[in-house]
């Protein structure tokens, strides 16, 4: 057991190693006290400091550096990815390798780190993936377009010898060998044909499953690897895409950020598994709103973003908050131990993205009015006030 002045010189050191793990983000992420300052003023009402966003990485901060610190981990970017990974849910795989480390030998090393980062699958679509693909489809085409104009190419030349033997025809002594010779050049052309044709349907058939890849790619790159919903950057450009829409129909346009509430403490009872079973939960109860005019993402972490195109904010906060009711009065069992969960709710923050200059504009003022619902005792949906546009 250790004594109280080695218990202080370790927490001496955990808390230092907080701070260089601040100061560290603060390099790599820019001058994150004057963004905080300038992101808690356009926030807070007056007499009150306080910004979501800020806490809530503060936290994580505090999360990476307690977590480094109690298995003696180097600080470096790679352990502090595992770490980040871990914690956020960020990584599915890295999740479920270091809970299985954990729970057969209770730490994890830095050599450990290294090993499972370099056998893990990258399944993250590169711009040099998407590159080779459309290089290789580039081919396929400059090798199509070359068939086709080498089969022109023969047909001509088809045509034109053919032409000239016809023109012996006439010659009775010539005509027998002339028969001949056409019998050859139609051979020679048929044969030619046939290359031309297999080569096209491999050209065709290459083409197709680089089609594919591609598709494949495009939806990995834009849909969340856990519940299935599209992800932040898929929702981003619906947001531009439905507000243009919705100016040009002058309908309505409402967007929701919706916030599980205290989830943390469900992967500290449950496991992360259980938390990850509770995300696709919440998601298919949130995905049942979906439609052409409603869209569902899966923000990060345990936030969901929805907008709705020809629903006012008051309507929007309607449908949410049913949303909200259903999932609260669900009683949740832990699949793994049959123990029953403590009532999972959510809450909510709904704006009309119209009222607003920027629809990202918006979407910070829903985020504000779900602090004030998290704020005011969660599991509740709160409208954001227009007048702060």
């Amino acid at each position: 057991m250790r004594n109280a002045a080695t218990q202080s010189q370790a927490n001496d050191s955990h808390s230092g190693l907080t701070e260089r793990l601040a100061r560290w983000a603060t390099r790599f992420g820019g001058k994150a006290d004057e963004a905080a300052e300038e992101s808690v003023s356009a926030r807070t009402p007056p007499g009150k400091t306080f910004n979501r966003e800020v806490d809530r990485r503060r936290q994580l901060y505090q999360d990476i550096g307690a977590f480094l610190f109690a298995h003696d981990l180097d600080l470096t970017p790679l352990n502090f990815g595992v770490a980040h990974d871990y914690l956020t849910g960020n990584d599915h795989g890295i999740e479920k390798a270091v809970a299985a480390v954990l729970s057969e030998r209770g730490k994890i090393t830095n050599s450990w780190v290294e090993s499972v980062v370099a056998s893990a699958p990258n399944k993250d679509v590169t711009a040099d993936t998407l590159h080779d693909m459309l290089s290789k489809v580039e081919d396929n085409l400059n090798q199509f377009t070359g068939l086709v104009d080498d089969s022109r190419n023969s047909a001509k030349d088809y045509g034109a010898a053919l032409q000239e033997q016809v023109r012996d025809l006439s010659d009775e002594a010539k005509a027998e060998p002339v028969l001949g010779r056409l019998i050859t050049l139609t051979r020679n052309m048929v044969e030619k044909t046939r290359q031309v044709e297999s080569q096209m349907r491999e050209s065709a058939k290459q083409t197709k499953a680089l089609q594919q890849s591609l598709e494949s790619a495009r939806r990995a790159a834009e849909q969340d690897h856990l519940t299935g919903l599209p992800n932040r950057r898929a929702f981003e450009a619906t947001l531009t895409a439905e507000t243009l829409k919705a100016q040009n129909c002058r309908e309505p346009l409402s967007v929701a950020f919706c916030d599980i509430d205290h989830f943390k403490l469900v992967n500290d009872s449950h496991g992360h598994e259980t938390g990850d079973r509770v995300l696709k939960f919440v998601s298919g109860l949130l995905a049942k709103i979906s439609g052409d005019k409603c869209h569902v993402a899966r923000h990060g972490g345990e936030e969901f973003v929805m907008l709705f195109r020809g629903k006012t904010a008051a309507e929007a906060c309607e449908m949410v908050d049913a949303a909200r009711a259903d999932l609260s009065q669900r009683s949740l069992v832990n699949r793994a131990t049959g123990e029953r969960m403590d009532r999972i709710t959510f809450s909510a923050g709904v704006a009309n993205v119209l009222a607003y200059d920027d629809p990202r504009a918006a979407l910070k003022a829903a985020d504000r009015a779900l602090y004030l619902a998290k704020e005011h005792g969660r599991n509740r949906v709160y409208l954001a006030a227009e007048v702060e546009a």
